[in-house]
């Protein structure tokens, strides 16, 4: 199964009022629940004798104290029944299968707090939530055996249809689903108009138009700002919509004491042409619609709605991403040493012949590649850094001037505040205290920070951040996954890593992890290996050593400051090269008894002593073992900053303004005095290394003119 994201419209301010009365009727029922199942789950845990009592099957005490206690699946969809009769309004916007739907969701969680899983771990006791974080509400799954029996939230219409009502003008009437999906990656140029983003700086600093020819894909559809509903054919008035083929539409009947109809949201595709191989795939066929979720989302003018479709196959995979993994090369085996700063993978031919390994098509050398930051990227986080320090500041900057009665002032504003006293000035008012939260004894804050009044101007700063950090959330994913793609590429699905705890490293060197994500990589690069069929296994670090060992099998310690590997002790091979690399390919060479037991990994070391000889790695200077030996071909998308896609931006030109500028002592008289310097002698007794006073100009301005040398 997999699940497609369809964003949904809302025709009119009426249909926005019901969506949003909607999840608020949902979140009051699972706040309801939620109270419920805490309070049993605090019963269940009170009554030690009740669970423990003696009975001839093992747990049936406890077992019979949660039915008791209606802490069950069916226990709590009672208690959604219940709330949901006892309410008066409930029932005018959600049904008993929603009800059903919202309170199996509790009982998930219940369930993982009651019973641990496979490791032996539980979550903790159900919380109540808040309103912010309910942002789903389920669907009931379509009857794939009874024909046109859909309850709860209904995609209706077809794909067809919808290309048809929304289709490009520019395109012919005929156009099939297929044959949009047939113009994805068909570029079509543009010249454009010259606007902002047309304009450049002459040498004279006057912006010039240029006309410059930009390329841009198909749109295959032309859908408006404000989507109508679409209307379904009605039978003695009543609606058909099993018999609508017209635009896409999530349908939702009401609650049963609902009068004002069924709520029809209309679907807004994606226009571009690229996205059409995907949306023929997973909405072509709708016997393969198999449930809708009604989904929110919060941006800075507000909620978004979404409905999440899942269908009855496997992800969409893209022809590019496909063929790259059928180019894979399956005749290869190879390591991957993990660090906080890089990546090392080194591969060898699986077979030691390398007349064979040409036969199998596979590169009988050594290959690496060495993973790391480029000083671009490098430069990218930082600036983001900047930005996120920045926004962080100005949050709490407005958050102190909003409620600038809950903290103390600092230490240079009391110092302030005392000298004019001492000097019988009125006491002036602080905008923003800059001292600590005022506190108990205990350091408990007075006030919760949660009860803090906050403006406009905070919400929305905090907004921005959130999406510059689900933006860069985003990015770190994708470039896991191409970074994860091109490894696999080179290097074959067949790879071995050292079982390493990335928490450890978070709480050794937490900053570097946050910059290279070694994690995030190594989880997409076991994702990438199944995906083409292989697999990352990882084999124990007090096994095998792999960075205190040489390829010979000699032991050579080392520390972690040293990032050479040096095998020239006594039985030494003399092999030298960087330590990461040739711990990676030393994991090539790792067999295991149990692949699911990272404990049974051993190396190899007669196998690779054998690929010393084999590859020359015991001459010269052992290039493959020294530096990478692969480029990874990963394009950035156009327009990121730091890739040679992003065109320079000019310097910016600075502009007179008439203040008073400060700056180092040049040939010609300053009007107004340097940082280092003392100011003239009319406003200061004369003294030693005094200053001329500032000249004087036409007009009385004491300015230094714009046509300066």
């Amino acid at each position: 199964m997999s699940v497609v994201r369809l964003p949904l419209v809302v025709p009119d301010e009426a249909t926005r009022v019901r969506v949003e009365r909607l999840f608020a009727a949902a979140w009051q029922v699972k706040r309801a629940l939620r109270r419920d199942a805490r309070a049993r789950v605090d019963a269940y845990h009170a009554a030690t004798s009740r669970r423990a009592a003696l009975s001839a099957v093992p747990g049936k005490a406890a077992a019979e104290w949660r039915d008791e206690l209606g802490l069950s699946r069916a226990g709590l969809e009672r208690a959604a029944y219940r709330h949901l009769d006892a309410s008066g309004h409930l029932k005018h916007h959600l049904s008993k299968a929603v009800a059903m739907h919202i309170a199996d969701e509790v009982w998930a969680g219940v369930e993982r707090h009651l019973f641990p899983d496979a490791t032996g771990r539980r979550h903790g006791r159900p919380r109540r939530g808040s309103w912010w974080g309910f942002t789903r509400i389920p669907g009931r799954a379509r009857s794939h055996t009874r024909p046109r029996k859909w309850e709860t939230l209904r995609l209706h219409g077809t794909l067809d249809g919808h290309l048809t009502t929304y289709r490009n003008p520019a395109l012919p009437a005929e156009l099939s689903p297929v044959q949009a999906a047939a113009l994805a990656g068909q570029p079509t140029p543009v010249l454009s108009s010259p606007g902002r983003a047309g304009r450049s700086r002459g040498r004279t600093g006057r912006r010039t138009a240029v006309r410059h020819e930009q390329v841009r894909g198909i749109s295959v559809l032309a859908q408006p700002r404000r989507m109508p509903a679409p209307v379904p054919p009605a039978a003695r008035g009543k609606a058909l919509w099993w018999e609508h083929n017209g635009p896409l539409a999530i349908v939702y009947s009401g609650g049963p004491a609902g009068a004002r109809g069924e709520l029809v949201l209309p679907v807004r595709l994606p226009q571009g042409a690229g996205q059409w191989p995907h949306l023929l795939y997973a909405l072509g066929d709708p016997e393969c619609w198999h449930k809708v979720d009604l989904v929110r989302r919060a941006t800075a003018r507000g909620w978004v709605y979404e409905a999440h479709l899942m269908i009855l196959k496997p992800a969409y995979i893209p022809p590019a991403t496909r063929a790259r993994r059928v180019a894979a090369p399956q005749g290869r085996r190879g390591g991957v040493d993990g660090n906080v700063s890089n990546l090392a993978t080194v591969s060898f031919p699986a077979s030691p012949d390398p007349a064979q390994a040409r036969q199998l098509d596979v590169a009988p050398s050594v290959v690496s590649t060495r993973l790391t930051l480029s000083p671009a990227e490098r430069g990218d986080l930082e600036r983001a850094v900047r930005k996120a320090r920045g926004r962080q500041r100005a949050l709490e900057r407005s958050r102190r001037a909003a409620n600038a009665a809950q903290y103390e002032l600092s230490k240079r504003q009391r110092k302030r505040q005392k000298r004019r006293a001492e000097r019988g000035l009125p006491a002036r008012q602080v905008p923003v205290p800059g001292g600590a939260r005022r506190a108990r004894a205990d350091g408990v804050p007075l006030q919760s920070p949660r009860r803090d009044t906050l403006s406009r101007s905070h919400q929305r700063i905090r907004a921005r951040h959130a999406r510059a950090a689900a933006k860069a959330t985003k990015a770190r994913a994708g470039r896991a996954r191409q970074v994860a793609g091109a490894l696999v590429g080179v290097h074959g699905p067949h790879l071995v890593i050292e079982d390493c705890d990335i928490r450890t490293w978070q709480r050794r060197w937490g900053a570097a992890c946050a910059r290279f994500t070694p994690g995030l990589l190594i989880a997409a690069l076991a994702r990438e290996c199944a995906a083409t069929g292989g697999r990352l296994l990882r084999a124990s670090t007090f096994t095998t050593a792999l960075s205190q060992h040489c390829l010979c099998g000699h032991r050579t310690p080392k520390t972690l400051a040293e990032r050479a590997h040096r095998c020239d002790g006594a039985g030494g091979c003399g092999l030298t090269g960087d330590r990461d690399l040739v711990a990676a390919a030393l994991a090539a060479f790792i067999t295991f008894t149990d692949p699911d037991d990272p404990h049974t990994a051993r190396v190899d070391y007669r196998a690779s002593r054998h690929a010393i000889g084999v590859h020359g790695l015991s001459t010269g200077p052992q290039g493959a073992l020294t530096a990478s030996t692969d480029t990874l071909d990963t394009p950035a998308p156009p327009g990121h900053p730091g890739t040679p896609a992003t065109p320079a931006r000019p310097p910016r030109r600075r502009e007179w303004k008439n203040d008073q500028v400060a700056s180092a002592r040049r040939t010609r008289q300053r009007a107004v005095p340097t940082p280092d310097e003392t100011r003239p002698a009319d406003k200061r007794g004369g003294h030693a290394g005094q200053v001329q006073p500032p000249t004087r100009l036409s007009g009385g301005s004491t300015k230094d003119p714009p046509d300066r040398p």
